[in-house]
């Protein structure tokens, strides 16, 4: 595909600390501005993002702005999507910012393997208080986030997700959009509807682009805690596993929560229990230490290392119960989000 029509789709909500950045870094971008659109796709934000981005539009003639009424992200990624005529569409992040060449190199990735219907690249973390450098520390390990390639790098290859998505537009021919019934994790899921649909996601280390950090212990429990509930809620869709590594935390959680109960009954089991919880600690500290030498920044990051499985691990039980026992397909107290 030559010289190939691409267009940037931002969902955002109340983003008026960040939008603006991201927005710009990919009017600065060195593909050319006459292949270049942007559609900002805000849900009904009440925070001036909407005078932010009316701006940018007003000064720059390839950047449009779209009301997401809905407000949740698929709707918004769908709304960016099916407005424009772009040869390939990329997923950006309101919180993130494009490297000067992101474009291109997305571009260049699709020129490797003709069945590549994704490609992304590796996110560089930014911090804006220690809190959120702790945290971008955890979420950057493999003991964190496991073999998430996009956070952790590595050898550029075939995955079987990336963040900040470039995508054909023929795979939306084939595969269909974004479900609307995800709140979170759709991202996930339409990538592994792609590898079913026979294209291949690459990732290349050359693509690079920035990302906020949340940056406090609370936003990151409640960021893992919805990761957990809504990879459930994509299995039952699938009626399978879309991953391994998204059961590990789940397996922690069940055998603190169930392990502790049937303690109170067995000394024996008690003493295996203790040892085994000692030991997921050890390596708490273990894999912390290799982060830093500071004392007081070791317990941090085994803290968000804590945070990060136990979460996740919770958000996925509470999705099994909420579907399987109280037969609940969905939690509507996430609905609001758009990120």
């Amino acid at each position: 595909m030559k010289n190939p029509k691409v267009a940037v789709i931002i969902p955002c909500k109340n983003e008026v600390k960040y939008i603006a950045k991201c927005v710009t870094s990919v009017i600065e971008s060195d593909y050319p501005e006459e292949l270049l659109t942007i559609y900002v796709c805000d849900g009904k934000s009440m925070d001036g993002t909407l005078d932010i981005v009316h701006d940018l539009e007003k000064n720059n003639p390839n950047v449009f702005l779209l009301i997401n009424k809905k407000e949740t992200t698929p709707y918004a990624l769908n709304l960016g999507i099916q407005n424009s005529v772009a040869d390939i569409c990329i997923i950006l992040g309101a919180h993130s910012e494009a490297s000067k060449d992101y474009v291109g190199k997305c571009v260049e990735a699709f020129q490797i393997n003709e069945n590549i219907g994704c490609a992304g690249g590796i996110i560089e973390n930014v911090y804006e208080n220690k809190t959120s450098e702790i945290i971008g520390i955890a979420m950057s390990s493999k003991f964190g986030v496991g073999n998430a390639y996009f956070r952790t790098g590595g050898n550029d290859g075939y995955v079987d997700t990336v963040a900040f998505g470039a995508y054909k537009r023929e795979v939306f021919d084939k595969a269909g959009y974004f479900d609307t019934d995800l709140t979170r994790n759709q991202d996930d899921e339409f990538n592994f509807r792609i590898g079913k649909a026979g294209y291949k996601i690459y990732l290349s280390n050359s693509i690079r682009s920035k990302y906020y950090v949340r940056g406090s212990f609370s936003k990151l429990f409640r960021q893992y805690f919805q990761y957990g509930y809504w990879k459930v809620v994509v299995n039952v869709k699938h009626k399978t596993i879309t991953t391994a590594r998204q059961l590990a935390p789940l397996f922690l959680v069940c055998y603190f929560i169930f392990g502790l109960i049937v303690s109170i009954f067995s000394f024996n089991v008690l003493v295996l229990y203790l040892a085994g919880t000692a030991s997921y600690l050890l390596l708490l500290l273990i894999f912390s230490s290799a982060q830093s030498k500071n004392l007081n920044y070791i317990l941090q990051i085994a803290f968000a290392f804590l945070i990060l499985h136990v979460s996740y691990g919770l958000g996925y039980l509470s999705a099994l119960v909420n579907i399987f026992v109280l037969r609940n397909n969905r939690n509507t107290n996430f609905d609001s989000l758009t990120r």
